[in-house]
């Protein structure tokens, strides 16, 4: 077997030689399925199949990671086909034994990382490894485990930090070995590892890493270590208010923005195409007359518009708004939890859109043909059979117009984990929390050319050499100049905003000197509409009530997915329970 099959078959087994040295104990793999501990990590191949492996092991958090970063928020509620265990999320009385709040599986994953990084050290000792191969490898297992650690520092708030190898994953309850760290303590701490890691970019093009398995390219299968740097600080400003944290998570964020260079659609939230509809925005099919005040024309396939971003093949555009996204597909395990957990065409159909996340979508107003909605909200979800239904995870499953699987046999899937319009939605809540409240309301709203511009109704005849621009320093620097007199078409010129791109109407620009928590809130607000059931909701209100000391935020807004379904008692419950911060957190009990 060749060096590249090899690792395409161990990525397909999902992790059978990720950590060799503990696989058998933690993962109960049958001794005729791993290799022996002597016949691995020899050379850069078996190192990438670690890698690899420890991805797929890694698909197998996207069913918990949705479900607690989504469910426990405002956008997302429960069906009358609902479990126990899933209502008891939704209504923030979750038991010990409640197999969502099981920890063990965050730490399978820390595990098999400290296992990998180990051997890693080995192999660079024993000159087995080019010392970038080495890097490059390293850092990702290492950016890894921070996410990791990151999302259950924020479901559980105190938890065992461990960076060494164990015996079985069950030596994790031994408080007396590895004491608990609280969110804020274990930010710190992920703050100055993640710093520490030796290579911050992207593999390489040419890194045998990136590849093709079972026809996907891997180039995005891979944390982005800058976007996580970015958050690590966000959430480190968020506890102790520094506007130079806020800045290094711009910075970090910023440099991702910058990836594709003068490429002006890369990562940069671009403008809708009306004549092509080869674009990521919302749209409507032109005919050759003026067609976007027609409902009845709205891009909603998988192949152009907003809608495609979550179905689309791994083509250019895709490239342009994805950084990091797994696959489900029939050839491997884990199957794809999503179709059972929003399907009712094939699934359980056990979670929905809340009452709340519709009526926000339905409160919104397009741009030149005032539609009264945001077109978002039905490329997120549909009424099939009477119902509502989350429709994002399923595009791949469903046929693309009568919405019935495409073969029931066959559950294909994705996982997603960080795009550019969450990128930009971050890096301005980072941005207005350094000063840069224009910055911020530009790149969530309409975009930097029109905001930055002193003659925004001049159009493209004229020299625009001396607006357009912020005229700010690294990380605010932004050029969008667009002009013919000398002709200008500068790296952020296509940049239309998140709205924007949305075709949504845009309140103006606060007037207040101190227009901060109106920009945070239209953010906050934003980050709904757009990436709604991608699982960063609870976190997103988390983060903000910690910002501003005001668990009441976080309260107000959970408590509303309740009031508006018409369960006022419930409302007020729970309002009144995430008032106490120490209510937010899931009871860490090792099953």
């Amino acid at each position: 077997m060749s060096a590249i099959k090899k690792t395409v078959f161990l990525f397909a087994a999902l992790g059978l030689v990720a950590g060799i040295a503990g696989c058998k104990k933690i993962f109960d793999v049958e001794p005729e399925q791993s290799l022996d501990k002597d016949q691995v990590y020899q050379n850069v191949y078996d190192a990438d199949a670690a890698v690899l492996g420890l991805y797929g092991k890694f698909l197998q958090l996207a069913k918990q990671y949705v479900v607690l970063n989504e469910l426990r928020a405002d956008l997302m509620d429960v069906t009358m086909n609902v479990d126990d265990a899933l209502k008891q999320i939704n209504e923030h009385n979750v038991t010990e034994d409640n197999p969502y709040a099981d920890p063990r599986p965050f730490y399978e994953i820390i595990l098999n990382c400290n296992d990998i990084l180990q051997n890693f050290d080995k192999m660079r000792a024993d000159k087995k490894f080019k010392e970038d191969e080495y890097r490059q490898r390293y850092s990702d297992v290492a950016a890894l485990r921070s996410w990791v650690y990151l999302q259950a520092g924020i479901l559980y708030g105190n938890i065992p930090y461990i960076t060494v190898p164990l015996e079985t994953v069950n030596d994790v309850k031994n408080e007396s070995n590895f004491p608990r760290l609280d969110l804020k303590t274990l930010i710190d701490t992920l703050v100055k590892s993640t710093e520490a890691i030796p290579f911050k970019d992207i593999y390489p093009a040419s890194a045998s890493l990136v590849t093709t398995v079972d026809g996907y390219n891997t180039a995005k299968f891979f944390i982005n270590k800058k976007c996580l740097l970015g958050d690590l600080y966000l959430w480190r400003s968020a506890y102790n208010g520094s506007a130079a944290d806020s800045r290094k998570a711009a910075e970090y964020y910023k440099d991702v923005m910058e990836t594709g260079g003068t490429n002006a659609d890369m990562y940069r939230v671009k403008y809708a195409e009306v004549t092509t509809n080869s674009d990521l925005a919302v749209g409507y099919w032109n005919d050759g007359r003026i067609t976007q005040y027609d409902e009845r024309r709205l891009v909603d396939v998988n192949y152009a518009g907003w809608r495609s971003m979550f179905c689309r093949t791994q083509d250019d555009l895709f490239n342009t708004e994805w950084l990091w996204m797994l696959y489900f597909d029939k050839g491997f395990q884990p199957k794809n939890p999503f179709i059972d957990l929003f399907s009712n065409r094939g699934g359980s159909y056990l979670l929905k859109p809340s009452a709340a996340a519709i009526l926000n979508w339905n409160s919104q107003v397009q741009s030149e043909n005032n539609f009264p909605y945001d077109a978002r909200g039905k490329l997120s979800y549909k009424t099939l059979d009477n119902q509502p239904v989350i429709t994002k995870y399923l595009y791949n499953y469903l046929t693309e117009d009568t919405y019935v699987p495409v073969n029931i046999l066959e559950k294909p899937g994705r996982w997603f984990l960080y795009r550019a319009a969450q990128l930009h939605l971050r890096y301005s809540e980072a941005a207005n929390r350094d000063g840069r409240h224009k910055i911020a309301y530009a790149l969530v709203h309409n975009g930097i050319k029109v905001n930055f511009d002193n003659n925004p109704s001049g159009g493209t005849a004229r020299d625009v050499g001396n607006t357009q621009q912020t005229f700010d320093g690294y990380p605010y620097n932004f050029d969008a100049r667009m002009g013919d007199y000398p002709s200008y078409r500068a790296p952020w010129h296509r940049n239309a905003g998140v709205r924007g791109r949305a075709h949504l109407i845009s309140d103006p620009l606060p007037a207040s000197a101190d227009s901060t928590l109106a920009i945070e809130d239209r953010i906050l607000n934003e980050s709904a509409l757009e990436l709604a059931f991608e699982g960063n909701r609870w976190q997103d209100l988390m983060r903000l009530s910690i910002r501003r000391n005001d668990p009441g935020l976080l309260a107000s807004r959970v408590a509303s997915k309740f009031d508006k379904a018409g369960n006022t008692g419930m409302a007020a419950t729970i309002k009144d329970k995430l008032k106490n911060m120490n209510n937010w957190f899931l009871p860490f009990k090792w099953k």
